[in-house]
């Protein structure tokens, strides 16, 4: 290689471990948007990233101000832009976070929350796993050293996360598996190109299994209380997700899912002619 091919590379792996498109799907967010995005501007600059922030923002009663705000910021000279989704070209956090990397304008993108509960002063770490090449995936979790909840969250809702997070146990390599906060490449993403499943609240966890990540690094962070705006959780996507678990279990495991009852039934009349001989 020649001393041009090589300075030519290097510059690529200064920009790829510098650059970062971060995503935030927004559904009658207009309280958190600027405070959110001020935020992250602020950490991207002590980081030393260049970074560009795109919104996502599914048509509501907040829509127009939503737009009105990331128009301002960008007319004050951050870097933001908007993606105003009506509702005849669809609905839901999956599709939007989706819509959101194929806007993106670099090579490693980010999803968080709108609503403030991911802190933005933890996007760089959070991102820098896989700015700096060590993990296909990195995810914001809970349930590490120096993770955790800001605030005291009803036996309820622990309960319903732990176990959501249990059900995935076999397909996730995440202690936090349910986890909205998490930076992949679009490298990545195109091993499970046409394949990622738009619908429900867990895309995280859909691309982590369907573009087979590996490694994943977990990111320690603080899950705060939300600031302002109603909570999207509901039945509806709890029912979802239990129907997304199945179709990532088939896609991880297949057809041995199918003869797994076969192979428990052989074991159990193995087991049986052994204590009656």
């Amino acid at each position: 290689a020649t001393a041009a091919n090589i300075g030519y590379d290097m510059e690529l792996l200064f920009i790829r471990a510098s650059t970062a498109s971060w995503l935030v799907p927004a559904y009658n967010e207009t309280e958190n948007i600027r405070p959110l995005a001020e935020r992250l501007f602020v950490a991207a600059k002590a980081a030393g990233l260049t970074v560009e922030l795109i919104v996502v923002d599914d048509e509501s009663v907040g829509s127009d101000e939503t737009e009105r705000i990331v128009k301002a910021l960008a007319s004050e000279g951050h870097p933001a832009r908007i993606h105003c989704r009506k509702k005849k070209e669809g609905r839901g956090l999956s599709s939007a976070v989706l819509l959101g990397f194929d806007l993106a304008k670099y090579p490693v993108v980010l999803c968080m929350d709108s609503d403030l509960q991911h802190e933005p002063e933890s996007v760089p770490d959070v991102a820098r796993p896989v700015l700096e090449g060590i993990a296909e995936f990195a995810i914001g979790s809970r349930h590490v050293e120096g993770g955790g909840v800001g605030f005291e969250w009803s036996l309820f809702r622990r309960i319903i996360s732990r176990g959501a997070t249990l059900l995935a146990w076999f397909i996730a390599r995440s202690s936090d598996p349910m986890s909205g906060f998490f930076c992949v490449s679009k490298e990545v993403l195109k091993r499970a190109q046409g394949d990622l499943n738009p619908i429900g609240f867990k895309i995280g966890l859909e691309i982590m299994v369907r573009c087979r990540c590996s490694p994943v690094q977990d990111v320690a962070i603080t899950f705060q209380e939300r600031v302002a705006g109603e909570s999207k959780l509901s039945a509806k996507q709890s029912t979802l997700y239990l129907q997304q678990l199945a179709s990532l279990y088939w896609a991880r495991f297949g057809a041995f899912l199918l003869l797994l009852p076969v192979l428990l039934l052989f074991l159990l009349c193995l087991m049986l002619s052994m204590l009656l001989s």
